[in-house]
C-alpha cells in the first residue's frame, strides 16, 4: 500500500517568551574551502592558509536581532591599514584562483543598528613556491702576485616562495654541504630581492665542471612539490656578448625600410636575444626574428630607443641600443622680442628688435634656417645678424637681430626650416614688421563676462585679442588646480574662443584668458577672466520615504530641497495617486524664498492612504519626493538565533521547527490582530495557510510558533504577514532547512543521521588517502559496485542518507580515509559513543574509531575496531570512552584487498555516561518489509508512526 503522508501545521500556542531580544551583532569567522593549515595552532591565530590558485571560502557567522547585515573589507597587505574600495555585502567571501597578492588581513563587519558593529578579522596567508632562476657569475683574480690566477664562480639560486623555500645543492645527484671541502661555499647574500642562496666555488678545478641543480622546496606545503632548475657548468661557460650592425643613433627618411642586426660575439650556453622599445611597444609591423628587427615603412612616430637584449643566465645580460630617429618636423612658430636693454615692449625705430624661429624636429640639431626679407634673402651687416642656439629660447631657434631699428627694415620677414638633402618637407612661418606692429590687448566683449548655461548644453566664454599680429589665446581653470585637460596643460585656441561640449556642474568656476608669448610678442602675457555658472535641477530629500501611521492620527510630509542652481524653489506641486492636489497652492517666489514644502494630513484613512509625490522646481528643471502613506504593519523579523531550532524523528523523516521573530515598530500603526502563516515545500506549488491570533505585541517581544510534521531532509519557504484592522501588512519571507545539532554532547539526544551537508560539523581529514562520501539510496551511482555497500540508510527510506568509503579505483590497499567530529569540550568523566555500520563485501578492510585528545597537543588513541565481512545489515556498536580534556572523535575506514570492501557508518550518537552493560546480539535482526536485507532492531527508535506505516505497507 502507498502511503501518503501530508504536511501537519500543529497550532502550538503562540509563546510570548519577555521582551528585549533587540541584540548586538556578534561575529564570528569559520573558514571552508580548500585551506591547508600549517600548524593547528594557527586556527586560534586566526590564520587561513591556502594554496595558490585554490578557492577561498570565507563565512561570517552572525548572531543578533535584527538579522545583522554583513560586509568584508580588506587591508592593502599584512602591514597596511588601507582598506580596499571595494567591498562584498555577504555572510560568504568566496574567491576563486586566489592570487599571492590577495592575501592579507579580511575583516568582517556585522551591523544591526543596535549597540555597536562587530568586527572580526582573519589573516589569509596564500602559499606559493615560484620557478627558481639559476644564474652563474665569475670573477678572476691574482693571488701572490701574478704568480697564477684564481677563478671563482658563483651559482645563485633565486626562488619567490611563501612560506621561505629551503635550498638543496647537488652536483650530479650528490648533495653538496657547507664547507663540505675547500673548494665549496655556500651562503645567503644580503641585501637579494627573494629568497637566494650561493653555491661557491673556489679555486675552480677540473671536478667542479659538471652539472649543478638547485632544488627548492616548502616542505610540501598546502601539497605544493618541490621544484629544480639543473646548470650544466664547462671550461667554456660564458657571458653574452653583443654587437650592432648600425651606429647607436640611426636617423632615416619616412617611408623607408628599417633593418637592425643585433649580432652574438659570445655566451655559452647559446644565449637568448630579445627585441624591445621604449617607450611603448615594438611599432605595429615591425617584426623581430633572433636577432633582425625589421620595420617597413618607418614613420616618425616609430621614433625611440630600441633594446637588444641577450641572456644565457651567465653573468649580466648583454644590451646594445639603438636610437632610431625618423626625420620629421612640426609646429614652426615665431617670436617678436622688442629692445630687452630698454625694457621696451613696443617697437620703436632706433631700438634694437630680435626676430625668433622655431621648430619641433628630429633630430633637433640637424635643422637648418634660412630668412628672407621681401622675398629675397636675408643679407648680414653689422645692424643685421642671425644668431643660434639663443639661451633665452628654446633649443636649436634661429634669431634675426635688427640694431638700431631703421625705417627702410620694415617688411615681411620670412623663416624657412628644412633637412638639407632629405625628402621632408620644409616648414615656413611669416612676420611682417611695420609701424602697425603693436603688441596684443585682451578684454572680454560687453555682456560676455559672465555665461550661464545649463546642464548638459554647449558653452562657449569668449575674449576679445587686439593686436598685430594677434597671438592665440591660452584658456585655464582659475579657481581649480585641476586644468582643463588631463595632459594638465592649458588649452589653446586660435579665435579666442574657448567652446565646451555638454558641460556639467563641477565644471562651474572662473576661467583665465591669457595671450600666448609665441606666434606674436614675446612679453608679459595680458590675461582676463569669464565666470561660467551651470544651471542644474534640483536635488530633493527624501526621494522616497515610507510613511507609516495609525488610523486616524496626522501626518505631516516635507520635501527639502538639498541643491540646485539656482538654489530656489519656484513652484511646488503636490500629486496624490497621480492626481494634483489643490491644497497647498504653489511656493511663492519671496526674498527669501523658501527650502522645502509641506503638506499637512489631518487624520491617515484607507481613501488618504496611498503614494503622494512632491513636485519641485526651480526654472532649470525639477526633481520630486515621493511618499508612501499607510497604516499598514511593518513586516515580522525573525528570529535566527534560536537554539536547535530543529528536532527530528528519524524513524518517520519528520522534523519540527520552532519559528521565533519580532515585530518591527508594533506601535506606528494599529494594534496587530493576528499573523497569516504560509508554509510551502520547495519546488513544489501548494502551501498550507494557516492564521495565528495575537493579543498586544510589543516591540522586543519574541513570538513563536513550532512547525510539525516537515519532510526531512526538506527545505521550506516561510511566509509570515501581520494583519491589522487596516488589512494586510507586509510579509516576510525566509527559508529553513533541516540541520542536525552539532552542540557539546549532553544528556538530550544528539544523534547525527547526516541528513544535512554539514554533516554536523564533522570534517574530512586532510592527512589521509581519499575522504568519506555523503549518498542515499536516490544520489548512489547507478554504475556502483554490486555485492558491496548498503542499499539505503538506517531507516530504509530512499531520501535517508549516510556516510561510506568507496574502495573502486583508484584506491588501493591500505588507503585510509578519516572523518573527524567537532571538537567537545569534556564536561563528564565517561562518555559512550553508539553508531550504526553496514561492513558488506568479500574485501572489506577495517572500520576503526580514535579518539582524538586536544589536552596536551593532538594524540590519536584506538577505542574500537572491527574487519572483515559483516554481511549485509546495518549493526550497532557502543563504544565507552574516557577523555581527558577536549576531545574529537574519528571514524577511519581502510581499504581491503580489493573494490568490493565499501564501508558506511550511520546514526552516530555521542552522549554522557557510560555505555549500555548488554550488548544487543548482532545476530539478532528484523527484515524490514520491502527488502530482502536483514536490519538489526532498533526498538529504541520505533515509535508510533513508524509501526503505524510499518502496519501499512504490510
Amino acid at each position: 500500500m502507498e502511503v501518503t503522508c501530508l504536511l501537519l501545521l500543529a497550532l502550538i500556542p503562540l509563546h510570548c517568551q519577555g521582551q528585549g531580544v533587540y541584540a548586538p551583532a556578534q561575529a564570528q569567522i569559520v573558514h571552508a574551502g580548500q585551506a591547508c593549515v600549517v600548524k593547528e595552532d594557527n586556527i586560534s591565530e586566526r590564520v587561513y592558509t591556502i594554496r595558490e590558485g585554490d578557492t577561498l571560502v570565507l563565512q561570517c557567522l552572525v548572531t543578533g536581532h535584527p538579522r545583522p547585515q554583513v560586509r568584508w573589507t580588506k587591508t592593502a597587505g599584512s602591514a597596511s591599514d588601507k582598506f580596499q574600495e571595494t567591498s562584498v555585502f555577504n555572510e560568504t567571501l568566496r574567491i576563486e584562483r586566489i592570487a599571492r597578492t590577495q592575501g592579507g588581513r579580511y575583516y568582517c563587519k556585522a551591523e544591526n543598528g543596535v549597540g555597536v558593529p562587530a568586527i572580526k578579522s582573519i589573516r589569509v596567508d596564500v602559499q606559493y613556491l615560484d620557478e627558481p632562476v639559476l644564474t652563474v657569475h665569475q670573477t678572476v683574480s691574482d693571488v701572490r702576485g701574478n704568480f697564477y690566477q684564481e677563478k671563482t664562480v658563483f651559482l645563485r639560486c633565486t626562488v619567490n616562495s611563501n612560506p621561505p623555500a629551503r635550498f638543496i645543492w647537488k652536483r650530479g645527484l650528490d648533495t653538496l654541504s657547507h664547507s663540505q671541502d675547500n673548494g665549496v661555499d655556500i651562503y645567503e647574500p644580503l641585501y637579494t630581492q627573494g629568497e637566494t642562496k650561493v653555491l661557491k666555488l673556489k679555486n675552480l678545478r677540473p671536478q667542479d665542471y659538471a652539472s649543478y641543480t638547485c632544488q627548492v622546496s616548502v616542505r610540501n606545503v598546502c601539497g605544493i612539490p618541490d621544484k629544480a632548475v639543473t646548470f650544466w657548468l664547462t671550461n667554456t661557460t660564458a657571458p653574452p656578448a653583443l654587437k650592432l650592425s648600425v651606429n647607436e643613433t640611426l636617423v632615416v627618411n619616412p617611408g623607408e625600410n628599417v633593418t637592425v642586426q643585433c649580432l652574438l660575439t659570445g655566451g655559452d650556453p647559446l644565449p637568448q636575444l630579445q627585441w624591445s622599445h621604449g617607450p611603448g611597444p615594438l611599432p605595429l609591423g615591425a617584426l623581430a626574428q633572433g636577432g633582425t628587427l625589421s620595420i617597413p615603412s618607418v614613420q616618425a612616430q616609430d621614433s625611440g630607443y630600441y633594446n637588444c637584449t641577450a641572456t644565457n643566465n651567465v653573468g649580466n645580460p648583454a644590451k646594445k641600443t639603438v636610437n632610431l630617429l625618423v626625420r620629421s618636423m612640426k609646429n614652426a612658430t615665431f617670436q617678436i622680442t622688442p629692445d630687452v636693454i630698454k625694457e621696451s615692449e613696443n617697437i620703436q625705430l632706433g631700438q634694437d628688435l630680435k626676430l625668433s624661429c622655431h621648430v619641433d624636429a628630429v633630430p633637433q640639431e640637424k635643422v637648418t634656417y634660412q630668412w628672407f626679407k621681401n622675398g629675397k634673402p636675408a643679407r648680414m651687416s653689422k645692424r643685421l645678424l642671425v644668431t643660434r642656439n639663443d639661451p633665452e629660447l628654446p633649443a636649436v631657434t634661429s634669431s634675426l637681430e635688427l640694431i638700431d631699428l631703421h625705417f627702410s627694415d620694415y617688411g615681411t620677414y620670412l623663416c624657412v626650416a628644412s633637412f638639407p638633402g632629405a625628402p621632408v618637407p620644409d616648414l615656413s612661418v611669416e612676420v611682417n614688421i611695420s609701424s602697425e606692429t603693436v603688441p596684443p590687448t585682451i578684454s572680454v566683449p560687453k555682456g560676455k563676462a559672465v555665461v550661464t548655461v545649463r546642464e548638459g548644453s554647449p558653452a562657449e566664454l569668449h575674449c576679445e585679442v587686439r593686436g598685430k599680429p594677434r597671438p592665440p589665446v591660452l584658456w585655464s581653470r582659475v579657481d581649480k588646480d585641476a586644468a582643463l585637460l588631463p595632459s594638465g596643460l592649458p588649452l589653446e585656441t586660435s579665435d579666442g574662443k574657448l567652446r565646451l561640449e555638454r558641460v556639467s556642474r563641477d565644471m562651474s568656476g572662473t576661467y583665465r584668458c591669457q595671450t600666448a608669448r609665441y606666434n606674436g610678442f614675446n612679453v608679459r602675457p595680458r590675461e582676463a577672466q569669464v565666470q561660467l555658472n551651470v544651471q542644474f535641477p534640483p536635488e530633493v530629500e527624501p526621494s522616497s520615504q515610507d510613511v507609516r501611521q495609525a488610523l486616524g492620527r496626522p501626518v505631516l510630509l516635507r520635501c527639502s530641497l538639498l541643491r540646485g542652481s539656482p538654489q530656489r524653489i519656484s513652484s511646488a506641486v503636490w500629486r496624490f495617486k497621480g492626481q494634483l492636489l489643490t491644497l497647498p497652492p504653489a511656493v511663492p517666489v519671496a526674498a527669501e524664498a523658501p527650502d522645502h514644502s509641506e503638506l499637512r494630513l489631518d487624520a491617515v484613512t484607507r481613501d488618504s492612504s496611498g503614494s503622494y509625490e512632491c513636485s519641485i522646481s526651480n526654472d532649470v528643471g525639477s526633481a520630486a519626493c515621493l511618499f508612501q502613506v499607510s497604516a499598514k504593519a511593518y513586516s515580522p523579523e525573525f528570529y535566527f538565533d534560536t537554539p536547535n531550532p530543529t528536532r527530528s524523528h528519524k524513524l518517520s523523516k519528520n522534523y519540527s521547527y520552532v519559528l521565533q521573530w519580532t515585530q518591527r515598530e508594533p506601535d506606528a500603526v494599529d494594534p496587530l490582530l493576528n499573523y497569516r502563516l504560509s508554509v510551502r515545500q520547495l519546488n513544489q506549488q501548494n502551501a498550507m495557510v494557516k492564521a495565528i491570533p495575537v493579543r498586544r505585541v510589543e516591540k522586543g517581544q519574541l513570538l513563536e510558533y513550532i512547525l510539525t510534521d516537515l519532510r526531512v531532509p526538506h527545505s521550506y519557504e516561510v511566509r509570515l504577514t501581520p494583519y491589522t484592522t487596516f488589512g494586510a501588512g507586509d510579509t516576510a519571507s525566509r527559508i529553513i532547512h533541516y540541520t542536525e545539532p552539532i552542540n557539546s554532547p549532553n544528556l538530550s539526544d544528539n544523534t547525527c543521521h547526516f541528513e544535512d551537508e554539514k554533516i554536523c560539523g564533522y570534517t574530512q581529514d586532510l592527512t589521509d588517502n581519499f575522504d568519506w562520501t555523503r549518498q542515499n539510496a536516490l544520489t548512489q551511482n547507478p554504475k556502483r559496485s554490486p555485492n558491496t555497500g548498503p542499499p539505503t540508510d538506517i531507516s530504509g527510506t530512499p531520501e535517508g542518507y549516510y556516510m561510506f568509503i568507496e574502495t573502486s579505483r583508484p584506491r588501493e590497499l591500505g588507503d585510509r580515509a578519516r572523518l573527524v567530529s567537532p571538537l567537545y569540550n569534556a564536561s563528564a568523566k565517561f562518555y559512550c559513543v553508539s553508531f550504526f555500520y553496514h561492513m558488506y563485501g568479500k574485501h572489506i578492510g577495517s572500520l576503526n574509531l580514535l579518539v582524538r585528545s586536544r589536552n596536551k597537543g593532538a594524540l590519536d588513541t584506538h577505542a574500537w575496531s572491527l574487519s572483515g565481512n559483516k554481511g549485509n545489515v546495518w549493526q550497532q556498536a557502543h563504544v565507552p570512552i574516557n577523555p581527558s580534556g577536549p576531545f574529537q572523535i574519528i571514524f577511519e575506514g581502510v581499504r581491503g584487498s580489493g573494490y568490493l570492501g565499501d564501508i558506511a557508518i550511520d546514526d552516530v550518537t555521542l552522549k554522557k555516561g557510560e555505555c549500555p552493560r548488554k550488548q544487543m546480539d548482532p545476530n539478532k535482526v528484523v527484515v524490514m518489509p520491502g527488502s530482502g536485507a536483514p536490519w538489526q532492531s532498533r526498538p529504541q527508535l520505533w515509535g508510533p508512526m513508524a509501526i503505524f506505516l510499518l502496519a501499512l505497507q504490510r
